[in-house]
């Protein structure tokens, strides 16, 4: 689960979303599962309470991490991330380009 982070874009690799790029919203590291924006959604009908109108609801459902792949920001690219150990700090690198996909 190192290889993701919240915030990172992703493709889906497999499945009916297949192709489809998304933002990760939430990691969900003990059932080793993800929640990417606009991907896996189904319709939930909700009843009226005193807050809420009711109606229907899009709302996306986790998918597995093997799903998906996160995609490099320089290279535009679906790509693996490898860790390396720097001054300390451990950064993930893009397999592709091989430039440090973390921000900081």
């Amino acid at each position: 689960m190192h290889r993701i982070k919240k915030g990172d874009t992703v493709e889906i690799i497999s499945g009916k979303d297949k192709g489809r790029r998304g933002k990760i919203l939430e990691v969900i590291p003990p059932e080793t599962r993800v929640l990417v924006e606009g991907i896996n959604v189904y319709k939930r009908h909700l009843r009226p309470t005193q807050t809420f109108r009711g109606g229907i609801v899009d709302k996306p459902l986790p998918l597995h991490a093997s799903k998906v792949m996160p995609v490099c920001p320089h290279c535009n690219k679906p790509t693996r991330v490898y860790a390396t150990l720097d001054q300390e700090s451990h950064r993930r690198v893009c397999g592709e380009c091989e430039k440090v996909m973390d921000n900081k």
